[in-house]
């Protein structure tokens, strides 16, 4: 059985992926890794943890979501002898806001724990926002510190594994959302453009695809890991 080893976005936690996870069906054994809060911890640190972590005993997936984008990208340049294929969902694989990486000093104005949650709802799930998905967020960014999520977002502000994408030798699934209000479509093109075997899916979702689109991105993962060499039978 072939393992899908996602990663979380800034938020770290497992709970949001969690349902995707049970949606993706049988043949594929879901594994979501968690972050600890910890402002410490930034991509050198969290990436060790994920290896750490990584399937030695059968084929894997990996599935890197938003902030996580660059340490997928880090894992799977470097080859690992178990890895068949890579998901990039929502993510980059260099600081999608150029202005936070040009004016550095604006990160600790980003009001992370003053915004209200409908305004943060807002930029993460746009017109795809219900009270459920809502209240799930604020659950959330209730268990996160602040100083947490500033010092991700600082870290995404320096992100830049451009470098080595030309290094990935696995197939390559990008999960694009249409209304994604954080990660510009570029961000897809970027990756496709120096990874041959990349195919990007573009879904009618917010920046939350996950969250928001889970039978259909669950669909198309499993899709996708059905067509790689090393897989199972398909389901």
């Amino acid at each position: 059985m072939v393992a899908l080893v996602i990663l979380p976005g800034m938020d770290g936690a497992a709970a949001p992926r969690a349902d995707f996870a049970a949606a993706v069906g049988p043949g594929i054994e879901p594994h979501v890794i968690s972050y600890p809060p910890d402002p410490a911890l930034g991509y050198p640190e969290l990436e060790a943890q994920v290896r750490a972590s990584l399937p030695t005993d059968r084929p894997y997936v990996l599935l890197g979501e938003s902030f996580s984008g660059p340490i997928a990208i880090s894992i799977a340049a470097s080859r690992p002898p178990q890895l068949i294929g890579l998901v990039l969902c929502v993510t980059f694989a260099r600081n999608p806001l150029p202005l936070l990486g040009s004016m550095p000093w604006l990160l600790p104005l980003v009001p992370f724990g003053l915004a209200p949650i409908r305004v943060i709802s807002a930029v993460l799930m746009g017109r795809f926002a219900t009270a459920p998905l809502i209240e799930a967020l604020r659950v959330t960014f209730d268990e996160v510190p602040t100083q947490t999520f500033k010092a991700r977002l600082a870290a995404v502000a320096r992100a830049d594994m451009r470098p080595a994408l030309a290094n990935i030798r696995v197939p390559v699934l990008y999960l694009r959302a249409s209304e994604d209000r954080l990660v510009p479509r570029r961000c897809a093109n970027v990756i496709a453009e120096s990874v041959a075997q990349t195919r990007i899916v573009d879904i009618e979702a917010p920046h939350m695809l996950l969250q928001v689109a889970v039978d259909e991105a669950a669909a198309i993962v499993g899709a996708f890991v059905d067509t790689l060499p090393g897989a199972a039978a398909p389901r």
